[in-house]
């Protein structure tokens, strides 16, 4: 009994934990706005993906999910700067004004007549070239609205909202779709852009009131950012094996339609249950990840973690609905905490000046590769290479896990995420040289960085 009267107590302190940011003003309310807005969007996914299946094909889902995705490329060289220069504050309000009034169109179009597929890809792309601007300045700005020790938690619950947005707003879309058609889940989604920019302005003063004002970074231009990246190998190894993975990602965000209209020949309810197991399964992720503190040896979860979220993309070659939803569950639980683990050291490792254009630049890389998912899945849909798609995203998720798994595995990242290290391995000797002890380097004068930069540059 007093083994689970601990168990509950240690439970209830990671819940604890892992909410509190919540408690401070600013990022209460900033979280509640990208809620809601991530609501819109996963409303807005179903509805634009359920038109374009329904008026064209498989292919014509496909070039609209290029339309969806491709864009965040221009959009991060555009956004990146702009956010270390200006109040991150105003481009959150302005992409949110944008964004809604291009969601709006749609409805608005409708209400004149039928709405074109070409209207839908304009719309998409409005909204790939902007998304980025979220993606980036919400986590930029958590530095500045919760103190250090708080920074994974806040991390995690941007998650959370995330993975709220998938839940419950494909299943609002998929039920409102019947009732008032495709534009009016659109117009749902052009309100909850104004929660987002109300949100933004009511704003006040940073957390870390000593911090450098954003206008006076030292540098402009993409150089500095660069320049950190290739310097520091966990940022870029972090970039390569995401990007990796969100290619598998873009190409199963052309293949849940598919498998919902095709493959079980069900309607839009069915395509909103698929994206909302997958989003339950994101949340719990988030959740469960939030009430755990920052690991040692992080970069080794992190690989371990997409490895084996990557392996079960496998179970969806499988004809049977209740297999494939257990491994979209499989994975969407595993790459969330994954994701978190690896933006608690991002903002641990970038300096406060780069912060917007490095994260902008991070996300755009990792993002450009989810259009070339989709631009890939359409055809190989098209003429019927299931299978082979599913093989495309097993190997393009998993592998760069295993990767990092082999390259992270006895690195220690204690000193920066502020936790206890473990002891090293003792290195074996044998009995003539058993009275020699092997010397290493203190931590702080080891880069974790550098072995990975090492082997990417070989590769």
């Amino acid at each position: 009994m007093r083994h689970t009267g601990g168990g509950t107590k240690r439970t209830r302190a990671g819940m604890s934990d892992a909410l509190a940011p919540l408690r401070l003003r600013d990022y209460r309310r900033l979280w509640a706005g990208t809620l809601l807005s991530n609501l819109g969007d996963g409303a807005t996914w179903t509805a634009l993906s359920w038109m374009a299946i329904v008026q064209g094909d498989a292919a014509a889902l496909g070039f609209l999910g290029l339309c969806y995705t491709a864009p965040v490329i221009g959009g991060g060289a555009l956004v990146g700067p702009l956010l270390d220069r200006f109040d991150r504050r105003r481009m959150l309000v302005a992409d949110s004004v944008l964004r809604g009034l291009a969601v709006a169109s749609v409805p608005a179009a409708a209400a004149l007549g039928p709405v074109s597929l070409g209207h839908l890809y304009v719309v998409a792309a409005v909204y790939g070239l902007l998304k980025i601007v979220p993606l980036g300045a919400v986590p930029a700005m958590l530095p500045d609205l919760v103190p250090p020790r708080l920074l994974h938690s806040a991390s995690a619950l941007e998650s959370v909202s995330l993975g709220v947005g998938r839940i419950l707003g494909p299943v609002v879309g998929g039920a409102l779709i019947p009732l008032a058609g495709a534009d009016g889940v659109l117009l749902v989604d052009a309100v909850s852009y104004g929660a987002l920019a109300l949100a933004a302005l009511a704003l006040r003063l940073p957390y870390r009131r000593g911090a450098k004002p954003v206008g006076e970074a030292p540098a402009s231009g993409w150089r500095p950012v660069v320049t950190l990246l290739r310097a520091d190998g966990v940022l870029l190894a972090i970039t390569v094996g995401f990007g990796l993975f969100n290619l598998a990602m873009g190409m199963l965000l052309v293949l849940e339609p598919w498998l919902a209209h095709d493959r079980f020949d069900g309607g839009a309810g069915l395509l909103g249950l698929i994206l909302a197991v997958s989003g339950a399964a994101n949340l719990v992720g988030s959740l469960c990840v939030g009430m755990l503190p920052p690991a040692d040896r992080q970069m080794l979860r992190i690989g371990i973690l997409q490895a084996v979220a990557g392996g079960s993309l496998l179970l969806l070659l499988v004809p049977s609905l209740p297999v494939v939803l257990a491994g979209l569950v499989l994975c969407n639980l595993l790459s969330t905490p994954m994701a978190v683990s690896s933006q608690a050291l991002r903002l641990t490792r970038i300096p406060e000046e780069l912060r917007g254009r490095t994260l902008i630049l991070m996300r755009t890389v990792m993002n450009a590769t989810t259009p070339v998912g989709t631009a890939l899945a359409g055809p190989l849909l098209a003429v019927g290479a299931h299978g082979v798609l599913v093989v495309l995203m097993t190997l393009s998720a998993a592998l760069p896990g295993l990767w990092l798994v082999r390259a992270y595995r006895a690195t220690s990242f204690a000193a920066e995420l502020g936790v206890a290290a473990h002891p090293p391995p003792t290195p074996r000797r044998s009995a003539p040289d058993a009275h020699h002890v092997q010397v290493q380097d203190p931590p702080r004068h080891r880069h974790p960085g550098r072995p990975a930069l090492r082997g990417l540059r070989d590769r």
